[in-house]
């Protein structure tokens, strides 16, 4: 993109704008636009732009009946919406995440990495519809995986594959649904815990029984129970055993002949236990305690058909990995086929995931570079880099946040944002454009940048850490940028850094300014560089001979004192004081040369003239011409100007006051005026010279940012105000 031409008519705040910006000249256009001029219209007309969503255009969203114009065109073709990115630190709806995988693996590698593991996954779901009709559970694949891994994003298959050995040919069936039991919401868990006394004495008291049982046993290691004797009766059920001329002998010396004596004995003794009356109590207990509980009906039913399994709940974790063994034992078969796919398949993906690794230089480039480069109390990980690398998926971003020396503490997004500060969540922001404009770089036709005060509410790390960086796009030739701000400090400083070309014929430091009829200009910038030796350099012109007074007069106060006779004299020019009738300019003239060694030689042709004179002939000059809207110096010479006659007024109302050694001499006077005038129409007008000049005034080489913000015209008007108010 040589050149980039935009028309925009009726755009939110924007009448009219029509600009050329020359990127073959500079990679980088910098834009001040004072508070209210346009930076936040621009910067929505490109978003909207970007965003190509026909329901949502730019508009005037006061007078819909206007028409609006957005072109944006490159050369002699309008720009695709896919080749702008709007770069705003406060849109926190953006999320770049996604952006990450676009960048992190060659196609080749990605598509065999997607075919295996489409194959493994085409598999694994024909097995999870098996496994979902045994357990009957709402997720088969997350609660096996949860119940033998404490990382809920593992591997299914890595899972499978470490349990597959524990799988069982001969096992257990429970009638129960696996949520009954092992809820989503934990529920049951809690009522264990809570109640674990109770369910103690039932465990107890069934042990007790099991020790007196002539057919059931429980030893420290081994447990003789009804499933080992269900496993005895369904090998024997057809006799064969018995027929062979073999038979049971019981430890009390019991002889069983067939299968049927072996049902009996079996459920005799299941009776005895069940209807053991201590054991009921206990049950009973347990019974009443789940009984309070709505959440529990599922779990309530179960027990109460088949109350042994509280014995198995006396260890819930162990109970859950036992149940799933078991269902998995069921598919056994399936299972040992679908390891043995994975297994044969799993050292090309890891040789594929090797591979891809070797391309995360850049990814790990923007990390590094977020975590060394901005100021924040929490450092960047991601942590499924393998699924984001090979499979697209999106990022999963975690924060160790840590501040005061204290071990770092893992935060989510959600988490980490209500805990930021408003700088802090604006770089936390930064970092989503970042993989954004990184991944952009893969894609040269993406290439128009659109910085929209990024460094806004950021501390001095922050903000030079993104002018660093910017400054890196700028230098890289890859992506043609236009940097908006109302930060002055921001505005010169990356000015400054980015050594941005600023000539007679071409710049590419802007300033703007917009007229009535909300008709936007873009100008060459000034005041970049240092703004006082500008004002020495033009001394001979009236309006920055006047605006070296406060300067001057601050250099006073910093190397000498406000007691210092020179400094009385430049005070008495900045408010209304019996002596500034008789004070010629000559006189200014010579503390000028004084201070200012560029001066000690230099003359002047208006030395004669009073310096009052000067000051009012020169702000009724620029009140009646078609002002510079940027040019400090007319609003400076208005600034003082409209002061000295608000004071002239007020001394006019007030002459009872002594002014003599008289300290915040327009606040006394304003304050005396109220106490004697409360219903003057004048105050409205005296109002607005408190508000607008003191700080245009008491000026020096880091404080006019709001002389720049402040509009000429509201100046003009206040100068007239106070004009009819004499």
């Amino acid at each position: 993109m040589k050149q980039l031409n935009i028309d925009f008519e009726n755009c939110f705040g924007i009448g009219k704008l029509i600009h050329q910006f020359d990127f073959e000249k500079s990679n980088t256009h910098l834009v001040y636009a004072p508070n209210g001029t346009m930076k936040t219209s621009f910067a929505k007309t490109f978003d909207l732009v970007s965003k190509n969503d026909p329901r949502n255009k730019p508009c005037d969203r006061i007078y819909r009946a206007r028409v609006s114009k957005y072109e944006i065109r490159k050369e002699d073709s309008e720009i695709s919406p896919d080749d702008i990115l709007v770069i705003n630190a406060e849109d926190d709806s953006f999320d770049a995440s996604s952006k990450i995988s676009s960048f992190l693996a060659s196609k080749e590698l990605k598509d065999e990495y997607e075919s295996i593991y489409q194959e493994l996954n085409d598999l694994k779901v024909e097995f999870i519809k098996k496994l979902k009709i045994i357990s009957q559970s709402t997720d088969c694949e997350s609660e096996f995986i949860i119940t033998f891994s404490e990382d809920e994003n593992s591997d299914f298959f890595e899972v499978l594959s470490n349990q597959i050995n524990h799988l069982k040919t001969e096992f257990e069936k429970y009638e129960f649904r696996y949520n009954d039991i092992f809820d989503k919401k934990g529920n049951v868990s809690k009522f264990l815990d809570k109640n674990q006394e109770i369910l103690n004495q039932y465990v107890s008291d069934y042990k007790n029984i099991i020790s007196n049982s002539k057919f059931f046993k429980e030893s420290k290691d081994n447990t003789f129970g009804t499933y080992q004797a269900n496993t005895i009766i369904k090998s024997i059920e057809d006799n064969s055993f018995f027929d062979a001329g073999h038979k049971f002998v019981l430890e009390d010396g019991t002889e069983i002949e067939n299968a049927e004596n072996l049902k009996a004995i079996v459920e005799e003794e299941i009776q005895k236990i069940l209807n053991d009356e201590k054991l009921k109590k206990s049950f009973e207990r347990v019974d009443k305690a789940i009984g309070s509980n709505a959440e529990l009906r599922a779990f309530k039913k179960v027990i109460e058909k088949n109350n042994l399994i509280l014995v198995k709940l006396n260890d819930y974790e162990k109970f859950k990995k036992e149940i799933w063994i078991n269902y998995f034992s069921e598919v056994k078969k399936e299972a040992e086929e679908l390891v043995t796919q994975y297994l044969g398949k799993k050292s090309r993906l890891e040789e594929i995931i090797s591979e891809s690794k070797k391309e995360f230089d850049l990814w790990t480039k923007i990390i590094e570079t977020f975590n060394s480069r901005f100021h924040v109390p929490f450092k960047v990980n991601i942590v499924n880099q393998e699924d984001i690398i090979l499979k697209e998926e999106t990022a999963n971003l975690n924060f160790d946040y840590s501040d005061r020396g204290e071990e770092p503490v893992k935060q989510n997004r959600e988490n980490l944002l209500t805990i930021l500060s408003k700088g802090e969540q604006r770089a936390y922001f930064i970092l989503h454009f970042l993989f954004e404009i990184e991944s952009r770089k893969l894609k040269p036709n993406k290439n128009l940048l659109i910085f929209d005060d990024v460094a806004d509410s950021f501390d001095y790390k922050n903000k030079f850490a993104i002018i660093e960086y910017i400054k890196e796009i700028h230098e890289q030739d890859i992506f043609k940028t236009i940097v908006l701000t109302h930060n002055f400090d921001f505005y010169r400083t990356v000015a400054s850094r980015l050594f941005l070309c600023r000539s007679k014929d071409f710049s590419a430091v802007l300033m703007t300014t917009k007229n009535s009829d909300n008709e936007v200009k873009l100008h060459q910038g000034e005041y970049v560089n240092d703004i006082f030796s500008y004002f020495i350099k033009k001394y001979k012109e009236p309006k920055f001979f006047i605006s070296l007074i406060p300067f001057v007069r601050n250099i006073i106060e910093y190397t000498d004192s406000k007691k210092n006779n020179d400094y009385l004299m430049l005070t008495s020019c900045l408010h209304k004081k019996e002596e500034i009738g008789d004070i010629t300019v000559d006189k200014i003239f010579e503390i000028f040369k004084s201070r200012l060694v560029k001066l000690e030689d230099k003359t002047i042709t208006f030395g004669e003239k009073k310096i009052i004179e000067l000051i009012m002939e020169t702000a009724d000059s620029i009140a009646v011409e078609d002002a510079d809207e940027i040019a400090l110096e007319n609003k400076i010479c208005l600034a003082i100007a409209i002061r000295l006659q608000a004071e002239k007024y007020l001394i006019a109302k007030l002459p009872e006051v002594d002014l003599s050694d008289l300290k915040n001499q327009t606040q006394v006077l304003y304050r005396e005026y109220c106490s004697k005038y409360p219903e003057s129409e004048a105050l409205f007008t005296l109002d607005k010279v408190n508000l607008m000049t003191p700080e245009n005034i008491h000026i020096n080489a880091f404080m006019y940012e709001p002389l720049i913000d402040m509009s000429i015209s509201h100046l003009t008007h206040l100068y007239d105000e106070v004009n009819n108010l004499n």
